[in-house]
């Protein structure tokens, strides 16, 4: 039996979890923002960055919000700061008061919203006069290296693949969206920045394992593939990936981050 796509937090960590726990910290350090601030993790999933908030951002509380009960189950086992509060919610209509936080964040979470004008809008209504709302998302369509050789290959194999991509079906995965995704919503002071990560992996094994845990688009399609047309896509991606010379797989991963500021 197949897997829902976002259950199983460990998997999810294993395929782009860990790499965007590195994106955070980068993301936060470009925020820099003063401790004792009150803040609201929209789509906190397996708790990526709500644990580089703790870690970096001093906040006086956290509130963690996501739609997955697999993936908050992870996060309440991962984060154990009294400081961070986590419960099930939708981008949409978020369980939060009225100008009740000062910061509101969200990673790799805006793609997956149906309707990401209205979660703005519930960023917009959560933050007081002058608060941040940043968030961040994974370049697919260029620079998130990993998918994109994984579906340039499934697309060789079967054309009729290509509609499934990420970097086809998120428009949000571009700066300009993005910005005007914040501008629409009456943001001041929009930017919009690149965040480039390091995705390094032992060998093209290690490169394999993590889109056999089911969790995802990409691990999704695998699992829906035949044993044989699995190991055909598994070994054609050993030919085209750029394999060093002590076997490691040395990649990128590029997150367009974007942040606003609350009309005071």
């Amino acid at each position: 039996m197949t897997k829902p796509v976002w259950a199983d937090g460990a998997a999810y960590e294993a395929y782009v979890g860990r790499w965007s726990r590195l994106v955070a910290r980068d993301f936060l350090h470009w925020l820099a923002l003063p401790p004792g601030l009150r803040w609201l993790d929209v789509g906190c999933g397996t708790g990526a960055l709500t644990a580089a908030v703790l870690a970096e951002a001093d906040p006086a509380h956290v509130t963690c919000v996501d739609p997955a009960a697999g993936f908050l189950a992870h996060a309440r086992d991962r984060v154990d700061d009294p400081r961070a509060a986590f419960g099930v919610g939708d981008a949409r209509a978020l369980p939060v008061g009225d100008a009740d936080v000062d910061v509101v964040v969200s990673g790799l979470t805006l793609n997956f919203v149906p309707e990401p004008a209205r979660a703005l809008a519930e960023f917009a209504r959560v933050l007081r006069p002058g608060g941040v709302a940043a968030a961040y998302v994974w370049d697919y369509a260029e620079g998130m290296a990993m998918m994109r050789h994984f579906w340039a290959a499934a697309e060789a194999l079967d054309p009729a693949v290509a509609e499934r991509s990420e970097g086809r079906r998120f428009p949000l995965c571009h700066p300009e969206p993005l910005r005007a995704l914040w501008t629409d919503a009456g943001f001041a002071a929009v930017a919009v920045e690149p965040v480039v990560v390091p995705t390094v992996f032992a060998d093209v094994d290690a490169y394999w394992a993590p889109f056999l845990g089911g969790q995802g688009s990409a691990p999704a399609y695998v699992a829906s593939l035949s044993g044989s047309d699995r190991a055909a896509l598994r070994d054609l991606l050993a030919t085209r990936l750029p394999v060093e010379a002590d076997g490691s797989v040395r990649l990128t991963a590029r997150a367009w981050a974007v942040r606003g500021t609350a009309p005071s």
